[in-house]
């Protein structure tokens, strides 16, 4: 049988860790194609570059051709791959990741790896977002074969139009298992530090903490937090159908 074109993106960079990691996985049963970012690119949500140009460096890896380094955010590189790079080819799965650090309750807005996948899900291609929930621990292996395990069961069952996965890992040697949840409720404590460049200049530095307001395993900062890596289904329409219709009553 032909195998599957799976397309691999991040937003941590083409040469970071986590996406060697799954590309190497994935590449057991997959045709695998990278477009990523060529630098770290987290946070920056679902943005693309409309004023400047896009440039795209074909990156070697593994001691082959590996995909492409593209000169923009998460969103720019699925997009690019899709309607450039592998124009007239079927891509029949995405996978963003993997991230370091939790895509969990809120940070899924601000996300970049959740974001390449949503443009994915637009693009019509069933998409997944995989992330490891520690910015230092070094050990890939259990996200990238639950990433592949996943994979296939999209591959054969499919995913609802407008619905992607977001999958979260713990960075732990046990897990208990995994759970589908939903999008936590949990919020950041935000702050900026004030500090001084080494020219006494004053510059201002996001730091905070998070808020953990969920009580179950339902949601997938607390599933996360009980050693169960999480699987969310989210959809990129945000419209709010229950106060839509309570709006009805307004008159406007």
């Amino acid at each position: 049988m032909k195998k599957p074109l799976i397309l691999i993106s991040n937003d941590d960079g083409i040469e970071a860790d986590g996406i060697k990691a799954l590309t190497k996985e994935i590449r057991k049963f997959a045709e695998v194609f990278v477009a990523a970012p060529h630098t770290q690119q987290s946070a920056v949500g679902h943005s693309i570059t409309m004023a400047n140009p896009i440039r795209a460096r074909k990156t070697l890896m593994f001691k082959d051709f590996y995909g492409y380094a593209v000169e923009g955010t998460p969103a720019d590189s699925v997009k690019i791959a899709a309607h450039t790079l592998l124009k007239g080819r079927k891509i029949d799965l995405l996978i963003s990741g993997i991230n370091q650090g939790a895509n969990t309750a809120i940070n899924i807005i601000y996300s970049g790896t959740v974001s390449a996948a949503t443009e994915g899900t637009i693009l019509g291609i069933p998409s997944i977002a995989m992330s490891l929930t520690s910015y230092t621990y070094p050990d890939f292996s259990i996200a990238a074969k639950f990433a592949s395990k996943l994979a296939k069961i999209v591959l054969k069952k499919g995913l609802q139009k407008g619905t992607l996965l977001n999958v979260n890992v713990p960075a732990i040697k046990k897990i208990k298992g995994a759970l589908l949840t939903m999008q936590g409720k949990s919020t950041w404590d935000d702050t900026y530090e004030i500090r001084l460049d080494p020219a006494k200049r004053q510059y201002f530095w996001l730091t905070g903490s998070m808020k953990k307001l969920d009580k179950t395993t339902d949601f997938d900062v607390k599933a996360v937090d009980e050693g169960y890596i999480s699987v969310t289904p989210i959809h990129y329409d945000l419209t709010d159908y229950k106060f839509y219709e309570k709006m009805k009553n307004w008159k406007l």
